[in-house]
């Protein structure tokens, strides 16, 4: 092979490599941007919030910037200050509400996937499709039903019946039930039933072991079911308006709703700062369990 072949073919492999290395570089640039527009896109709408929550205002439709000409705390004011409005006693059912019902439906869920992976009964199969059959229609074309069926308890049982946040807690536990019992049981099924049978030979019960091995290992699905049921219970409108009337019986999410109604003339900087403030426990949870969460997701999507 002559010296000006050598040449030439060290010339094209040049070549090659420096279009390899632009097509990689045109292809990072491109992630970089479409990251970048959809980071702008998700934050905007929160910037914007937190714009208008220090903007006095109280209107959306009038604020030509994220950065308010005038910075104030008017409308903090207004939403703690105001006899008319009970927002901490509805900050308070809201906490209550999305706890309690959290922390139910995570372990009546658990209970449930234990069951589901690891026994095997009759009418198993049917029962796990009848879960998932239920989760293909919203919640909200039940609401006529619901209503009379709290309607009907209330006559019977009224300390969880309409207009009381039990009812509403169980009305919660209902809905979750088969799409996070499903959640679980995905990841009940990646452990490995050896562990079960090494339990058994020591002595341990179905008890013990669901405690003492099943739970702690799907301690981060535990956490991505608790958190999603958390923000899902807190952020609710549709059932939480139709069985709450009472103004001392409001969530968060109804109580604020009047401040864009008729009820308070379209005062959107109060409805703002009540929603940053309700957006602080969310975010506490998410630090909180932030670990288990990043686990959880990351095991779904190589396992699931």
């Amino acid at each position: 092979m002559s010296t000006l072949e050598i040449n030439d073919r060290r010339t094209f492999r040049s070549e090659l490599e420096g279009r390899a290395l632009v097509a990689r570089r045109f292809k990072s640039v491109l992630r970089h941007i479409a990251a970048i527009t959809a980071v702008a896109f998700a934050l905007l709408p929160v910037l914007w919030v937190i714009s208008s929550a220090f903007n006095p205002r109280n209107t959306l439709s009038g604020q030509t910037s994220l950065i308010p000409t005038e910075v104030s705390v008017e409308n903090f004011r207004l939403l703690f200050n105001n006899e008319n409005v009970l927002f901490a006693t509805w900050v308070r059912n809201s906490l209550i509400v999305a706890s309690v019902s959290s922390i139910l439906q995570v372990t009546i869920a658990a209970f449930a996937a234990y069951a589901f992976s690891r026994f095997r009964f009759k009418g198993r199969r049917v029962g796990m499709m009848t879960l998932l059959m239920v989760q293909i229609f919203p919640q909200f074309l039940a609401i006529t039903a619901i209503y009379y069926i709290m309607t009907a308890i209330t006559d019977v049982m009224p300390a969880i019946g309409k207009n009381t946040l039990w009812g509403l807690v169980l009305v919660y536990l209902g809905g979750a039930l088969g799409v996070n019992s499903w959640l679980i049981k995905g990841f009940f099924d990646t452990v490995p039933k050896e562990l079960d049978e090494s339990a058994a030979i020591d002595g341990a019960g179905h008890a013990q072991t669901f405690f003492g091995i099943i739970l702690p290992l799907a301690a981060p699905a535990i956490a991505v079911v608790g958190t999603l049921s958390f923000i899902g219970t807190l952020n609710d409108f549709i059932l939480a308006s139709v069985l709450l009337t009472s103004e001392d019986k409001k969530t968060a999410a109804v109580g604020l709703q009047n401040f864009i109604s008729i009820a308070y003339s379209e005062q959107w900087g109060p409805f703002t700062a009540g929603a940053l403030i309700l957006s602080i426990p969310v975010v506490l949870l998410f630090l909180f369990l932030q670990r288990y969460i990043v686990e959880g997701l990351a095991a779904g999507s190589v396992k699931g």
